[in-house]
């Protein structure tokens, strides 16, 4: 049984040197055996970029949209841009090559290499999902957490890379550790002048009188795939959609409220920092039964 697939790129990027100048742009390798240098900085730094992309029955699922954002990541960080057909190939193998599942997973990772080599390292990883029902039937609690810069950090401080999806997760890690120590199961980011960001893996979309509303990206947050696919999956239903600063009194009048991400799709939030809320699950079916069958 083929439960987890890694493909190994040979030259992640046409702009820096391949790793074997005769080998093929990928090879298939042993997920657990050895495959990086200690001295990668993807490990060292967290200097590189990822996406998680969703796989139905084999399809990967929004994939332009990921490798849009995997290149807008990369530019942002001044890595070597990603080869878009090789990536896409290896992509496309690793779930071909994965045991016929339901729901799965792609993670594709670039990472700037061993210093000095000038040739980045990248690889696509492919598994099984998990089971992602009780947050998407029961839905799931939050709390919220000061992120620590203001709501224009993006415009005024660049170089934190806000915005970009990078290995560095450190932070987010802590931030959900610190929400299960707090009895919930994830956390929603808040600025320091009082602005409602993302949650550690996830985009927030909320109901507010009929309409489907973010968070703005322009505020130091990741624009999301599957939150642009739940804005079409409401734009298909006559459902306006708003991008808008979202305060904490906005998050707790809104009609209901959701993280939604690769994997997961919508979940519901049933609880905010101990206060129940109510849910639309009839809404949130809908949501996840559009997500789990779109075609691209």
């Amino acid at each position: 049984m083929t439960e987890t697939v890694l493909a190994v790129l040979n030259q992640p990027s046409r702009d820096a040197a391949a790793h074997d100048p005769s080998a093929d742009a990928f090879t298939f390798e042993a997920p657990l055996d050895h495959q990086l240098e200690v001295q990668d900085l993807g490990v060292v730094r967290g200097d590189g970029v990822f996406e998680t992309i969703t796989v139905v029955d084999g399809r990967p699922q929004a994939l332009e949209a990921h490798l849009a954002r995997f290149v807008r990541s990369a530019g942002m960080l001044d890595l070597p841009l990603p080869d878009l057909d090789a990536w896409r190939r290896a992509i496309e193998a690793v779930c071909a090559e994965l045991d016929p599942v339901r729901e799965a997973f792609a993670k594709t990772v670039l990472t700037r290499g061993v210093e000095g080599s000038g040739r980045p390292t990248g690889w696509v990883y492919a598994a099984a999902s998990g089971d992602s029902t009780p947050a998407r039937t029961e839905g799931i609690s939050v709390v919220t957490l000061d992120r620590g810069y203001r709501h224009d950090v993006e415009r005024t401080s660049p170089w934190l890379l806000q915005g970009a999806k990078t290995l560095s997760y450190a932070v987010n890690m802590a931030a959900l550790r610190e929400a299960t120590r707090r009895g919930a199961d994830d956390a929603l980011f808040v600025t320091t002048d009082g602005y409602v960001l993302e949650g550690t893996r996830a985009n927030l979309v909320m109901s507010v009188a009929g309409r489907l509303v973010t968070p703005r990206t322009d505020i130091g947050i990741l624009a999301g795939t599957t939150q642009a696919d739940v804005f079409r999956f409401a734009e298909q239903q006559g459902i306006e959609t708003s991008y808008e600063l979202v305060t904490m009194d906005d998050l707790r009048a809104a009609d209901a409220l959701w993280l939604v991400s690769s994997v997961r799709q919508a979940a519901p939030i049933r609880s905010v920092d101990g206060h129940e809320h109510a849910m639309d699950l009839a809404m949130t079916e809908q949501v996840n039964d559009f997500l789990l069958s779109r075609e691209s």
